[in-house]
């Protein structure tokens, strides 16, 4: 089966056993992984990268490809399937291969990882909608101890789905979603420097890009 089939077979079983966690029927589209990577792609080096909630690798492939000489790169992933499919990629699959004396594939939460040194870029694919508020803000002061002071955060989440489903959702999602919206909305007010538009994903996204020293916010739109 080819790699594609079978990369897209492995996250929907994940999805039907673990909503809560995966977030998505689908990897993220090339477009959403491109902008995801672009600080990186256009960041100084050497670089430290942290890939966090990677799943079946749909940004890793991207982020291996903007990889240099002297980077580091490191991928923390609680759920086991995904864990063994990203080893099994930096063994054999040439894309992944050659970077694998710089990569690093962890197995655990966010908030129980540490590094000896900050990271420049951060980059995550973690479902933050489906989680509770208070883990949400847990994994916020992770993302900002491990970044480096001119690092930059960048993380995706499905165009207006946090407002509709404050207006439209079951009682208690409502209420989740309320508390979980108060918790993002001062990290994007202090830190958001950019907000990009992705159209060409399953379901379209939002990619924000945060500092821990901000200076301005801007709308981009990628169709």
């Amino acid at each position: 089966m080819p790699r594609f089939f079978h990369d897209h077979l492995a996250f929907f079983r994940q999805f039907r056993e673990r909503f809560e966690s995966t977030g998505a029927i689908a990897p993220s589209s090339r477009f959403l992984a491109r902008t995801l990577t672009e600080p990186l792609s256009n960041g100084k080096r050497p670089a430290r990268v942290l890939e966090v909630g990677p799943g079946t690798g749909a940004v890793t492939q991207r982020i291996v490809r903007l990889l240099q000489p002297g980077d580091h790169f490191d991928l923390v992933e609680l759920n086991p399937a995904f864990v063994k499919i990203l080893r099994d990629k930096f063994r054999s699959d040439p894309a992944y291969s050659s970077a694998a004396e710089q990569a690093a594939v962890h197995q655990c939460p966010l908030q129980e990882f540490t590094a000896e040194q900050p990271y420049d870029f951060i980059i995550s694919g973690l479902p933050l909608n489906n989680f509770p508020p208070e883990l949400v803000q847990d994994i916020f002061e992770t993302f900002f101890r491990l970044l480096a002071p001119s690092g930059t955060l960048s993380y995706f989440e499905y165009m207006y789905f946090r407002p509709i489903r404050i207006v439209v959702g079951r009682r208690p999602d409502r209420e989740r979603l309320r508390k979980l919206d108060s918790v993002i909305r001062p990290y994007l007010g202090r830190h958001r420097i950019r907000r990009d538009w992705v159209f060409a994903n399953l379901p379209p996204a939002w990619v924000q890009h945060l500092r821990p020293a901000c200076k301005a916010t801007l709308d981009r739109y990628t169709p």
